[in-house]
């Protein structure tokens, strides 16, 4: 089995080139690989690679993800988010194959409490929504077989993440403030790398598996329980915190206005995705504990 993954140098994309690996010929490429176009900008480009390579899966993990900077470049994200995975749709339909493609919670308005369901309507409040929820449009329009995973708050070991600032303020400052109306999972890259290792080996034996899924770590918090957990386990574990935990002060979005509104209710109900693959979702701290051991042996927040 030959599988063509996009984006392989993003947070998702660095794990699933271990993920992927053991299934086959793996071709993974980015924006800047020379031999074949990785460039989501050149729409004939990668649709030129895909019939080049003649893959048996195609894997996105490519994106514009810079969620306030698409607020001003809204053109260039449509093309990253929407036209591109469009293409690569219309190339996996001609050829009959596999796409795996990866969405977010920004494609809802947010309100409420209660975690949305795979049927619920979207209502994307930013640029980087609207575009993402058009990827996903696009994408079902061409009727290829396809995986489209929605999943929230990722973060990974590798590069910058919110732990990771946190720890940074934690050692510099007095007192912190963090944002504790807004609710979700923190879900790590290889959760998502190992989940779709498991759909694809899946979905070889079952076509009928085809479809949207909800995808995040069990459990929901704010950024707030989040950052409090981040330094409350740092502190444990022996560094050098300076703020204490009665000075991790929680504050509204409002206080920290920004480009682009993000979704208060983040919640993802991840029941659909469980029952047809037979997966255990592990809960959110169980991800950052060990991505917390693994950055802190290695003084990689620094």
């Amino acid at each position: 089995m030959k599988i063509l993954l996009f984006g392989k140098n993003g947070q998702v994309g660095w794990e699933l080139q271990r993920s992927l690996a053991p299934l086959g010929e793996l071709v993974a490429l980015d924006a800047a690989s020379q031999e074949l176009c990785g460039d989501f900008t050149n729409l004939e480009g990668i649709a030129q690679t895909v019939r080049t390579v003649t893959p048996d899966i195609i894997v996105n993990a490519a994106a514009h993800t810079a969620v306030d900077k698409a607020e001003s470049e809204p053109e260039l994200a449509h093309t990253i988010n929407a036209l591109a995975p469009g293409v690569l749709a219309q190339e996996a339909k001609r050829l009959g194959i596999w796409l795996v493609h990866y969405s977010t919670d920004y494609v809802f308005e947010g309100r409420g409490n209660t975690p949305w369901r795979e049927t619920d309507p979207a209502g994307p409040l930013s640029v980087y929504g609207r575009t993402k929820l058009a990827g996903e449009e696009a994408i079902r329009a061409t009727g290829c077989p396809h995986f489209i995973f929605r999943t929230s708050w990722v973060y990974a070991t590798r590069g910058g993440n919110f732990a990771k600032t946190m720890l940074r303020l934690a050692q510099e400052r007095d007192r912190l403030t963090v944002i504790n109306d807004q609710i979700g999972a923190p879900t790590g890259a290889d959760l998502l790398a190992d989940v779709t290792a498991h759909a694809i080996r899946a979905a070889l034996q079952n076509p009928d598996v085809s479809g949207l899924y909800h995808l995040v770590a069990g459990g929901e918090t704010s950024w707030h329980g989040y950052a409090s957990f981040v330094i409350d386990f740092a502190r444990q574990a022996g560094l050098d915190i300076k703020v204490a935990p009665e000075a991790i002060q929680p504050v509204l979005t409002s206080a920290f206005p920004l480009p682009a509104l993000r979704p208060k209710n983040s919640r993802l109900d991840t029941r659909k995705l469980q029952h047809a693959f037979g997966l255990h979702l592990p809960h959110w701290q169980s991800g950052i504990t060990r991505m917390l051991s693994e950055i802190l042996v290695r003084s990689e927040w620094v």
